[in-house]
């Protein structure tokens, strides 16, 4: 398996204010219950527009608007949003992506 890299200070400062571990589990990869995201090696990009959506979750088109990540996310600015969602998706995880034959 792959070594987890520890998060630099910042980040884990980050992430220890937002309590990620606390819903999304040991490494991001083991949550809490069943029904929440496996978080690790997902996309960056993915991540960060997620987070930010979360900030915007009245927004209609792009909002998302989960009342419990809607508070956690809020209180962060993008720059710090973009660090976290850059460590996580760093991280070795058990998502792949399977590539679907509609689509090729």
């Amino acid at each position: 398996s792959e070594q987890v890299q520890p998060a630099p200070a910042a980040v884990a400062e980050l992430l220890n204010k937002g309590g990620c571990a606390s819903c999304h589990g040991a490494n991001f990869s083991k949550p809490l219950d069943p029904s929440y995201p496996k978080l690790a090696g997902q996309n960056a990009d993915y991540l960060y527009v997620a987070l930010k959506s979360y900030q915007d979750g009245g927004h209609s088109t792009w909002g998302r608007n989960n009342p419990i990540m809607g508070g956690m996310a809020k209180p962060f600015s993008r720059a710090e949003l973009k660090a976290i969602a850059n460590y996580i998706g760093s991280l070795p995880g058990e998502l792949q992506v399977v590539p679907q034959s509609k689509f090729r």
